[in-house]
């Protein structure tokens, strides 16, 4: 049994169901799980380790629904540095298609040390491309030695160009081959219980590089073992022109046909829906992952978020691959998920004096985004808030510093809206992966040796 007790944080964002927000407080945790949570006088006085975070403001671990680890490896690559999607990806693939396991395996943990760095507990990876020998087993290695919770996707791509698909034939796969090691995974791997640090997710890459055989096969080898599928969708107005031409119905339309709606679903990005579908979505309890930086680096577009939010849709934000965002900093998508919600409130309308409009999102209805909606949209009800019985995971950050100079009257929105920075705790299940802004568990400047020997060789 291991303990840990936080005491006297300046300020305690607690995210549970009153959302309370608690001067000089902190938390007990007892082998992971939170016992107890509150004004530090009415806590334990010891434990096995004992965290006084007296000028910090400590919230819930960040929830991260929409990653490309091994994207890492291609930021601001030149040739998609001003491609819209579809362009991009033509550009990106002969490149990724020269992987190994190796690199594989190092971009993951770069990935995940960027996100413990900005607060990241939990993060799902869309891994859809295996070339030269790799697998999914090659992430989950290297992510346990991080220390942060992985939702892992046996992703796939089983349709070429020479088929319709967008993908090069290099890259695709065998659909009997991807169903098998999709079982596979989910056998050796997939662990459902509470305080889960590790759980497989089956997800075909899109519309346009799976067929509908292999989306209808997964969901069902999915539900038979009970885990969650995931694919993009609805992100470009082009994928929308695919799919009517190939399919003649729209996004979200094919998926209900292929039988892709429902409470163990979750789509990225989802920016080119109707009031319709978002009804769609609400009522079959399907969420959706908001990338609002992917979405203005590709130039694709703004996401209805207040519609969504309104019609009860779970959303939760996604940093995407490391090529269509080039970073992988939860704190900074929690500030652009405001800024860009804000930005198309303007648009619409919704900020004229007298209008009659709802009010801007705030910076703690952005920040919910990224703590309980990203546990509602993987189904993970012991995440997302400091309570008793939830995981014990949180962040701290110091609030004494440059960036948030003149805001300490409010410490939740200085989080938000400042200057993102990058944390000083990051504690996962009651341990402490990274510890006054040192990350604990790999020898982060060796890892970034090997990930840019790595990078260079694959652009060489």
């Amino acid at each position: 049994m291991s303990t840990l007790l936080v005491r006297h944080a300046d300020w305690l964002v607690t995210m549970d169901d009153q959302r309370r927000e608690i001067p000089d407080a902190g938390l007990f945790i007892r082998d992971g799980f939170i016992e107890a949570v509150g004004p530090t006088a009415a806590l334990p006085t010891t434990a096995d380790e004992v965290l006084d975070l007296r000028g910090y403001i400590v919230a819930p671990g960040l929830i991260n629904t929409h990653h490309h680890f091994y994207q890492t490896l291609t930021r601001a690559v030149p040739g998609a540095q001003d491609a819209n999607l579809f362009q991009w990806l033509k550009t990106l693939y002969p490149i990724w298609a020269r992987m190994r396991p190796e690199h594989i395996r190092v971009s993951t943990q770069v990935a995940l040390a960027e996100l413990a760095l900005s607060g990241t507990t939990t993060a799902f990876d869309h891994l859809y491309i295996f070339p030269n020998g790799s697998r999914l087993d090659d992430e989950i290695e290297a992510a346990a030695q991080v220390g942060l919770r992985l939702h892992a996707s046996r992703g796939s791509m089983s349709l070429g160009e020479s088929q319709g698909g967008l993908p090069p034939d290099s890259v695709v796969e065998d659909e009997d081959f991807i169903l098998r090691d999709s079982q596979r995974l989910i056998e050796q791997y997939h662990d459902p219980r509470p305080g889960s640090r590790l759980q497989i997710v089956l997800a075909p890459c899109s519309p346009f590089s799976v067929t509908a055989d292999l989306m209808r096969q997964s969901a069902a080898l999915a539900r038979e073992y009970g885990v969650r599928l995931h694919t993009h969708l609805a992100e470009t107005e082009d994928e929308e022109v695919f799919c009517l031409e190939t399919f003649g119905k729209r996004p979200v339309e094919y998926m209900e046909e292929l039988g892709w709606l429902g409470p163990d679903v979750w789509f990225a990005h989802s920016i080119y829906v109707q009031a319709h579908e978002i009804e769609t979505y609400a009522a079959t309890g399907s969420g959706v992952a908001h990338c609002p930086t992917s979405n203005m680096r590709l130039g694709s577009g703004i996401m209805p978020l207040y519609e969504m939010l309104t019609a009860g849709v779970k959303v939760g934000l996604g940093v995407d691959g490391s090529a269509s965002n080039d970073s992988s900093h939860m704190l900074a998508e929690v500030r652009q998920a405001l800024l860009l919600a804000r930005v198309r409130s303007g648009v619409l309308g919704f900020s004229r004096t007298g209008s009659g409009a709802p009010p801007l999102l705030s910076a703690r209805q952005a920040l919910e985004l990224a703590t309980r909606g990203g546990a509602a949209v993987l189904g993970r009800d012991d995440l997302g808030a400091l309570a008793m019985g939830k995981a014990g995971d949180f962040f701290a950050v110091r609030l004494e510093r440059l960036e948030y100079a003149g805001a300490l009257h409010d410490p939740v929105a200085a989080l938000v809206l400042a200057a993102p920075v990058q944390v000083d705790y990051t504690v996962v299940g009651g341990q402490v992966v990274v510890r006054e802004g040192r990350l604990t568990t790999v020898d982060l400047p060796r890892l970034i040796r090997q990930h840019n020997r790595l990078a260079r060789e694959l652009l060489a």
